[in-house]
């Protein structure tokens, strides 16, 4: 039986729909909680799967966030080993940090639904079914990193260029959530509320809205990406 490891920053932003995925292949999935793990005794390179999941907080934040400098790290060992590693969001950010990546604020927050931009790379890869043609995306992040090193660009949006990348033979990595279940977002909604409120051109309405309208086909587009990639890893 693989073994998933799932880092998480807060309590509602999990793994989505990729819970599922897991259990629907039999795999053993466990959580770590971020902010109070004991990260002496953490072995990054233990389990078959790391997924390093979102967060509010910024990835270059150290100095407010003392665990970042033990989750990074972690991360930074599991990737000299090139084992299966997913990054959403702020893990994104901090695997393009481990990296070397420069992660800073972007020019503009990116808070609700939208395309992705795939490249050339991107329609060769699983991301290829998060395509505009198939589904929109949620974006919901103010920071944006550098392309690290040796990796491979899969997608942008025109905000952001760089919201999803591949690097060495296991590791992906997305900036978006094609993670979300449509359900959980209300979970969002109220975890985000002052960060909702203090985004101009959104609002929680809008985004209920948008969530209805876009969640559904997120959900089924996300299964197929993150299936392909799966299967392709061989675990």
């Amino acid at each position: 039986m693989a073994t998933v490891t799932a880092i998480r920053h807060v309590a509602f932003e999990d793994l989505g729909i990729l819970e599922e995925i897991f259990t629907d292949r039999g795999w053993k999935v466990t959580y770590v909680e971020a902010p109070v793990a004991d990260w002496k005794t953490f072995d990054a390179l233990k389990p078959d799967m790391l997924v390093i999941l979102g967060g509010p907080i910024g990835a270059y934040e150290d100095h407010l966030y003392p665990f970042l400098k033990d989750e990074l790290a972690a991360i930074t060992k599991r990737l000299a080993a090139d084992k299966p590693t997913l990054g959403i969001c702020l893990g994104a950010q901090l695997i393009a940090r481990a990296l070397g990546a420069r992660v800073y604020p972007g020019r503009e927050k990116e808070l609700g639904w939208g395309p992705l931009l795939l490249s050339t790379a991107g329609l060769e890869s699983p991301v290829r079914h998060l395509a505009a043609e198939h589904t929109f995306m949620l974006h919901w992040h103010g920071d944006t990193f550098d392309l690290p090193k040796d990796a491979k660009l899969l997608a942008g949006t025109d905000i952001c260029l760089h919201q999803a990348f591949a690097w060495g033979k296991s590791t992906l990595a997305f900036q978006c959530h094609p993670e979300v279940r449509t359900r959980d977002l209300e979970k969002w909604f109220v975890g985000h509320a002052l960060e909702i409120a203090a985004t101009q051109g959104t609002n929680v309405a809008r985004l209920r809205d948008d969530t209805r309208r876009y969640g559904p086909a997120l959900e089924q587009q996300g299964k197929r990406c993150f299936n392909d990639w799966l299967d392709g890893l061989k675990l």
